[in-house]
């Protein structure tokens, strides 16, 4: 059945993709009971959504999955809906909607974004299907409409209009705002709808402020859970590393295919090499985000699963052990000379995040790698206050500005030592 994603039908593309939210689905009640569940889910909504928001926190455990789960379990029933096929975007579009749905996006906030998605799609003509997954990425900015929704000042009917207006404007400019900007950055972020998520949050935020409307990033960060939660996650890699590796070697060769990959333009690894191979690559980098968690004295939490779970996904799409560990590498030596550790939340984040920038090091090589983390650390650790935490791809945000600012610079003196060697 594993051989290759090309042997299974539609159904068990889908079935096996979704047995992800329906294992953490079933944990949640291990954690709580259905009441504790209903009770958390309505904390959940209600409350702001801005970074850092830790849903453990405000739901518990047992709804934070709870979410995280059913809005995955939707996005993939959108694309099944849409008569769309499995691949390698499918797979990190929903591992993002379940990371991110532990801190910032809910079962409310993103459905005006996706109906301004929905809107340019008709406007122009075009299948929903060929903006769906920017749709799905952009997302990011939920927290702009529950915040909407929190001003004190503003009328119901006024707060509702004018969240859905903001919400549908911010899902039909996305789709070329985003085309626009990959050219920015070549491909060398992986978080290139983040990138632009992070120009139209700030925007926004700074006409917020125009009109005397601001805001505050936040830190709602749980603690005490990593030894229940470290066995969870562990359980899911082990099994996504075992069943790519049963049966015979062909998932193990196809694994080292990818670990050449360079990473640039998000290469669908599940097209080029199969389901097999994919799942290594998954459960291997799932399981090393993990560890270097814990190992850093991190705390196991909504927040750093979103980030766990943000490099599982784009381990579909471009990221590998030998261009991710560069940039983090590059990350936790700043914190040896920087004004933070790494085990505080946010640093502990970007350590995680930062792995959009994995093609710099996957193309360049180590030190590059080293180099891009290091830089990214202090842009995306400052860069938060300029939307007041309304983004939640923040890294994207910073590794578009990183990977723009950084590799025209790298192909200079990369050009530069390709002519003196033509010379020699």
């Amino acid at each position: 059945m594993f051989d290759n994603i090309n042997k299974l039908n539609r159904n068990q593309k889908f079935l096996l993709l979704a047995m992800i939210p329906f294992y953490f689905l079933i944990i949640a009640f291990f954690y709580d009971s259905p009441e504790q569940i209903l009770l958390g889910l309505y904390n959940i909504i209600k409350e702001p959504d801005l970074l850092i928001t830790d849903y453990m926190v405000v739901g518990g455990i047992g709804a934070a999955f709870v979410n995280a789960s059913l809005l995955t379990l939707v996005s993939l029933f959108i694309v099944y809906m849409l008569d769309m096929d499995v691949d390698g975007h499918t797979v990190t579009a929903c591992c993002l909607m379940f990371g991110f749905s532990l801190f910032g996006k809910n079962i409310i906030n993103i459905w005006y974004i996706l109906l301004g998605v929905w809107l340019y799609a008709i406007y122009h003509k075009a299948p929903l299907s060929k903006f769906i997954y920017i749709g799905l990425y952009g997302t990011s900015l939920s927290p702009i409409i529950t915040q909407i929704l929190q001003i004190t000042t503003l009328s119901p009917v006024v707060k509702f209009l004018l969240s859905l207006f903001v919400g549908v404007l911010i899902g039909f400019i996305l789709p070329p705002l985003s085309s626009h900007l990959y050219a920015t950055h070549r491909g060398f972020s992986l978080y290139n709808v983040g990138f632009s998520a992070g120009i139209i949050s700030t925007v926004i935020a700074s006409i917020f402020k125009s009109f005397g409307i601001e805001s505050q990033s936040r830190l709602i960060w749980s603690t005490g859970n990593n030894d229940t939660l470290f066995v969870a996650l562990a359980v899911l890699f082990l099994t996504m590393i075992l069943v790519g590796c049963s049966k015979d070697r062909r998932g193990i060769i196809g694994y080292l295919k990818i670990l050449i990959s360079s990473g640039v333009n998000a290469p669908d690894y599940l097209r080029r090499v199969g389901i097999r191979s994919t799942f290594i690559n998954m459960g291997i980098n799932g399981l090393v985000a993990t560890l270097i968690v814990v190992m850093v004295g991190g705390d196991l939490n909504g927040p750093t699963i979103g980030g766990i779970f943000t490099i599982v996904g784009f381990s579909s799409t471009g990221k590998h052990l030998l261009n991710i560990l560069p940039i983090m590498v590059g990350v936790y030596l700043a914190s040896l000379v920087k004004v933070w550790d790494i085990s505080d939340p946010a640093p502990l984040i970007t350590c995680l995040m930062a792995t959009t920038l994995a093609p710099i090091a996957g193309r360049f090589g180590f030190l590059a790698g080293v180099l891009a983390g290091f830089i990214h650390s202090s842009v995306a650790l400052n860069i938060v206050s300029i939307y007041d935490g309304m983004n939640l791809y923040n890294n994207g945000f910073a590794g578009g500005i990183v990977a723009s600012f950084l590799v025209p610079i790298i192909n200079s003196f990369k050009d530069r030592k390709d002519r003196v060697e033509k010379v020699i």
